[in-house]
């Protein structure tokens, strides 16, 4: 329990950098009011035994550019440092406009071809992910981001 809230802790802080990055972004001075109220995805990824590797080679290669070009902002990644999660398990967050947005984007990166050309090539020595665990999340009125 612990370890997932130093992890959420982490993650948050991130987060806070992210978002206080799109707020400056815009006009100082402008007369049109926006008000942007991301949706942020924890996402926990847990690997076949001994295919942790390939799949950080894959997001780091591959999958964290094509997110972007889908309109994914990548927060951060992490690994857990102790067993055995350390093994088989990478977290990372993403922000997303909206939850449509969401959706959206995964559509559109699930059905980019190079995207399934990378997943492909990077599963012929086997299968890499065991589960996905997916956490939509919006911050609450006393945290740091809003």
């Amino acid at each position: 329990m612990l370890r997932a809230t130093v992890i959420l802790l982490f993650a948050l802080l991130a987060i806070s950098s992210v978002t206080s990055e799109l707020a400056a972004q815009q006009p100082v001075g402008s007369n049109t009011a926006v008000t942007v109220q991301p949706v942020f995805e924890l996402r926990t990824y847990t690997t076949h035994e001994g295919r942790l590797d390939a799949l950080i080679h894959r997001f780091r290669d591959h999958t964290i550019r094509l997110f972007e070009r889908h309109g994914m902002v990548n927060v951060g990644y992490w690994v857990p440092q102790d067993s055995p999660l350390s093994a088989n398990t990478l977290i990372y967050v993403l922000q997303h406009a909206s939850r449509e947005a969401a959706v959206e984007s995964w559509a559109a990166f699930r059905g980019d071809p190079e995207w399934q050309e990378a997943a492909r090539a990077s599963q012929e020595d086997g299968a890499i992910v065991d589960n996905v665990v997916s956490v939509f999340m919006d911050p609450t009125d006393f945290s740091a981001i809003r």
